[in-house]
């Protein structure tokens, strides 16, 4: 399995999955032109998407639904072209990939987050959330790819200029995960076969993804558990696309954002 975030941020998410012969991208936020060309790049045709999942219908994840209209999408919610119901606890299958849709807690109705799972790998997919339920964490746990919200630093947060609603609604259990609340998370769900981890929806106002990194890094200093070895993670960037479980892991991390690697050995 391997993916790439094209875009993550409040202007825009999408994220490609791909495994074997199959092709799922989640959420479609952005502009056109710009998710048509990272495609083109990729020489990816629209055709050879199997399905579309949406996590929630804010404007920076449900967009261009309309580029994607024909291709079977699978949304929490009803938008404005034809979907399939998602309903959380209620997993289905996209070609040989079960995708697991989890509840989580946003302003927005029904907002979900995935995981997707082959006999051989799993990856979680988690943003705009206030929180996890714990009945979740053993489903996530020991995924070999995790991407997950890391939206703001509280200090960075209350110090912007926005309105007082605005800090309390983000800070809030049905708005976004801090860096704090992120690791923690993390730390109940790596395993030993985790080795990739992005940081997600970064605010660019009350956040920087090196001290999302670094939030994250002093989480691991004192984790108990096996790591392995090669465990990767990086901050995403809005529009500067990260790649994970690729075959040369090495020259898919990029050089555009900021990245750390665990040389943590086994005896940790």
């Amino acid at each position: 399995m391997r993916f790439e975030l094209l875009a993550s941020g409040s202007k825009g998410n999408c994220c490609i999955v791909q495994d074997e012969n199959t092709t799922i991208v989640i959420d479609c936020g952005s502009t056109k032109r710009y998710l048509k060309a990272c495609f083109e790049e990729r020489e990816l045709s629209l055709d050879e998407i199997d399905a579309v999942l949406i996590t929630h219908e804010h404007t920076d994840h449900i967009s261009q639904v309309k580029l994607f209209a024909g291709i079977p999408m699978y949304s929490p919610v009803p938008l404005s072209v034809e979907t399939l119901p998602v309903k959380p606890g209620k997993p289905f299958h996209i070609e040989h990939i079960t995708v697991y849709p989890l509840a989580l807690s946003h302003d927005a109705p029904h907002t979900v987050g995935y995981i997707l799972e082959t006999w051989k790998e799993k990856l979680v997919y988690i943003t705009d959330t206030g929180y996890v339920k714990d009945a979740y964490l053993e489903k996530m746990k020991d995924a070999d790819y995790i991407v997950l919200e890391s939206n703001h630093d509280i200090g960075m947060l209350m110090k912007t200029m926005r309105p007082s609603y605005v800090k309390a609604r983000i800070k809030s259990d049905s708005g976004h995960l801090c860096n704090e609340a992120s690791a923690q998370i993390l730390e109940e769900i790596i395993g030993p076969k985790t080795k990739r981890i992005v940081l997600a929806h970064i605010s660019q106002e009350a956040n920087t993804r090196e001290l999302a990194l670094q939030t994250t890094m002093e989480m691991l200093e004192s984790y108990q558990g096996n790591l392995n070895p090669k465990l990767s993670i990086s901050a995403a960037g809005q529009f500067e696309p990260v790649k994970g479980g690729w075959e040369d892991e090495e020259n898919s991390l990029g050089t555009c954002y900021c990245v750390m690697r665990m040389e943590r050995m086994a005896h940790h």
